[in-house]
């Protein structure tokens, strides 16, 4: 169940903070709609990795749909010094 809280109780920010490390997001609130989340840094740090290997990842796959980067093996053995 999503840890919902209203900005307010950042008044009381150590046990909003506890709540973070239980490795749940918690988001606030402003006037009723959601306003902001946060997160432990672990998580962050977790989730911009995914996303930075998801963006290499669809690199890769264009690049093999235009078959640009594509070498052949004696330009691979050139490349290494073989």
């Amino acid at each position: 169940m999503p840890n919902i809280k209203p900005v307010s109780d950042l008044r009381n920010y150590n046990e909003v903070l506890r709540d973070c490390q239980d490795g749940e997001p918690v988001f606030l609130t402003k006037n009723g709609r959601g306003k902001y989340v946060l997160i432990d840094i672990r998580e962050y740090e977790r989730q911009q990795a995914v996303i930075e290997l998801l963006s290499k990842l669809a690199e890769a796959e264009a690049a093999i749909k235009t078959g640009e980067e594509w070498q052949s093996l004696d330009e691979v053995k050139e490349r290494l010094g073989i």
